[in-house]
């Protein structure tokens, strides 16, 4: 009988090695998302600025945009913020900008807090203090990260931590803002 529980156990341990495998490559392989098969448009999103001023999406129209929906006590989040920071400094201007949007309820002190822990410096700060974003853009974790076109419209997701100033990464959003 332990044979078996033992026997069980490591086909169950083999067969998710592989899933974690399969998964790894294939993302690694393709970029951190895919492009959808048409552009999707976002529901209407309000939050503000540092300055506590009212913005929306509609405020970027004209720029890729990579909106990044991520919380300080989200250790993923937390991961790849540096990494963000250093895409937006790297790419961020007229044709592109990294929207970090902090869902963090307690608002932009805290999330001001940990730009100024991490050192994160080319990145704006923007927070949904309702933290209402994640569900308008049907978001089932953090960090969530939106792709979306200069028409204001999704064209790429992905779910969860990404080197974003990889080169492969660099070269797939520079890739999509040519297409643009």
């Amino acid at each position: 009988m332990n044979l078996r529980i033992a026997l069980a156990v490591a086909a169950v341990a083999v067969v998710g090695i592989a899933a974690g495998v399969y998964v790894s490559y294939s993302q690694k392989s393709a970029g951190p998302f895919g492009r959808l098969a048409a552009p999707k448009p976002i529901p209407e999103l309000r939050f503000v600025d540092d300055a506590g001023r009212a913005r929306s999406l509609a405020d970027f129209r004209g720029k890729v945009v990579l909106l990044n929906v991520w919380a300080t006590w989200c250790e993923p989040c937390r991961e790849e913020m540096p990494a963000l920071d250093r895409l937006q400094a790297k790419l961020g201007g007229e044709r592109f900008q990294v929207l970090a949007l902090s869902v963090d309820q307690q608002g932009a002190p805290l999330a001001r807090k940990f730009y100024s822990e991490v050192g994160i410096k080319a990145l704006p700060l923007y927070v949904d203090p309702t933290a209402k974003a994640a569900f308008v853009l049907d978001a089932p974790g953090l960090p969530a990260t939106l792709l979306i076109d200069r028409n204001g419209r999704e064209i790429g997701r992905h779910l969860g931590a990404v080197k974003w100033d990889a080169p492969e990464v660099l070269d797939r959003l520079q890739r999509a803002m040519a297409a643009e």
